[in-house]
């Protein structure tokens, strides 16, 4: 198996962060010892893709957040516009014209800790970086049992994220690029962090939102735009047999946009990228170049 697969997907934060709505070097950021979201997980957080300097899809990506804040009691200790401006303004001053930003709430206090008092309810943190260095497709391990598609925080991008992480390291330690998580049902959810597409007798298939699935953004983009280049996607619950017929497979997130798979469980081969997959690699691009033209003229 490849050895370099266990660390193709890492990244370094750039040298400017921003803590608490202050751009400040990382090594002078600090966080309370005893803060909730350090001990606990307890936090929320969303990955934004950077096209010539500016967090693309910005909105979606925020509704999400809102979403997933309510649901986890994560108070909101900044406004939306607030928080573009600073992955704005910290993008230019970490010159990241192309790359990532994350965008991170993280509670201070909950449950039985109480943070630092000088510390706001809610610590914000956005570091940027360069995109994973993901392959040209995908190998994925099976990994059953992985998603409780019937818990209440199914679906919510929490910042207790190392289930995910270990499962990927998993993969990658018997030399494949990524988990496919399996939920209670034995019904295909998601990877570790992407969304997946099956084509099969030419129809384009995802699992539903009652997978346990993230609504991952660049998912719903193309359950938008895919229709409108003829290529319509039907969410349907999916188990690993309804992938033995599939012609193709391909996943879909914030830093891969799609990407095509090329096996799966050691058994299932595709060819990746697929026509069909080429395709809608080549539609989202065009979205991501119309959205940006778009947005650059509005700031003009």
């Amino acid at each position: 198996m490849p050895s370099h697969l266990s660390t193709t997907v890492q990244v370094t934060m750039d040298r400017l962060i921003v803590h608490n709505q202050k751009i400040v070097p990382r090594e002078e950021a600090r966080l309370s010892p005893g803060q909730a979201g350090l001990l606990l997980g307890w936090g929320i957080f969303t990955t934004l893709r950077l096209y010539q300097g500016a967090p693309f899809e910005f909105e979606r990506h925020w509704d999400r957040m809102e979403r997933d804040r309510r649901r986890l009691n994560v108070s909101a200790s900044v406004e939306a516009s607030n928080v573009r401006r600073l992955v704005l303004e910290l993008a230019r001053a970490n010159r990241r014209h192309e790359g990532m930003a994350r965008v991170i709430l993280v509670r201070n206090t909950g449950g039985l800790w109480v943070g630092a008092p000088d510390h706001p309810p809610t610590d914000l943190l956005i570091f940027t970086s360069e995109l994973p260095s993901w392959p040209p497709s995908y190998r994925l391990k099976v990994q059953p049992g992985a998603i409780f598609a019937r818990g209440p925080f199914a679906g919510a991008k929490m910042l207790s994220w190392a289930a995910n992480s270990t499962f990927m390291e998993s993969a990658h330690a018997e030399g494949y690029d990524d988990a496919l998580l399996l939920n209670e049902r034995d019904e295909v959810a998601e990877c570790t962090s992407a969304n997946i597409f099956v084509v099969s007798s030419g129809q384009i298939l995802t699992p539903p939102l009652s997978s346990g699935c993230l609504p991952g953004v660049t998912r719903e983009v193309l359950l938008e735009i895919a229709p409108a280049a003829g290529f319509p996607v039907v969410e349907r619950p999916l188990v690993l047999e309804s992938l033995d017929e599939a012609e193709e497979v391909f996943l879909s997130s914030t830093t891969r946009e799609v990407g095509g798979v090329r096996e799966i469980g050691g058994r299932r081969q595709f060819k990746a990228p697929g026509r069909i997959t080429s395709a809608l690699e080549e539609t989202f691009r065009d979205y991501v170049r119309r959205t940006c033209q778009d947005a650059a003229g509005s700031r003009a």
